[in-house]
Order: C-alpha cells, then structure tokens, then sequence
C-alpha cells in the first residue's frame, strides 16, 4: 500500500474571490462562466462589458475584486493574470405564491447563487532561440 503524501502547501500565486447570494440562477450564470474560463482577467472583463446579460456586471465585479485582492493582498503581476477557475454553486430559494384559478396558488422560486473567481498568476518563460 503505497502512502500519499499530502500537500499542505499553500499556492501562493492564485487568489480568490467570492460572490455570495447572487440574484440570479446559477444555471443563467454558468452560461457566462463557461465563455471567460482559462481566458485573461482582462479579455474577459472586456467581453463581460459587451455581454447583454444583467448578471455579467456582478460577475465582472467579481472579476475585478480577485484581480484587487491578488494585486494588493500577494503582490501579483495584474499584466500575468487569468481566471484559473470560475464556478457557480446553489444558495438559498426563495419562495412566493401567486393566486391561480379556483382557489389555488401557484408557486414563484427565486433562486440565488455564490460565485467563486480563482485567478492565478501564469509564469513568464524566457525562450531565446540560438
């Protein structure tokens, strides 16, 4: 049986940010994360202003929270960054009734969600060719 060996060693070169209880679905806000994925943390802010989308200017608040938070708190190269990982998970629902015929209610869901943004800092290799 061979013994893992666990890595209790903190990347220092990728920081996070968190949205809690965003107002929209996080099906809707998936859409958005799966176009800004891998891309860098300014290309994908520029397509989040050109986005129709209402939830994209949260997202991009988000967005630019990380690229604060990696600038300010480690010391990061804001010109190296991009978005290592972008999820969305559930929050709370909230529940509203509306009457409906005879007698009945009929049932409204306002869903929230919490994003993460993960950005991390690429590495600059020197390739000189002879």
């Amino acid at each position: 049986m061979v013994k893992k060996s666990i890595n209790t060693k903190k990347d220092l070169s990728s920081v996070k940010a968190i949205y809690k209880n965003l107002r929209s679905s996080p099906r809707k806000i998936n859409e958005i994360l799966r176009s800004i994925r891998g891309k860098k943390a300014d290309i994908a802010l520029r397509n989040l202003q050109f986005s129709e989308k209402r939830i994209s200017k949260e997202i991009s608040k988000t967005i630019k929270s990380a690229v604060s938070n990696a600038e300010n708190n480690n010391q990061l190269d804001i010109d190296n960054l991009f978005i290592k990982e972008a999820y969305v998970g559930k929050g709370i629902v909230m529940k509203r009734y509306r009457p409906r015929a005879r007698g009945r209610a009929g049932e409204i869901k306002k869903p929230f969600a919490n994003l993460t943004i993960i950005v991390s800092e690429k590495k600059q290799t020197n390739n000189k060719e002879v």
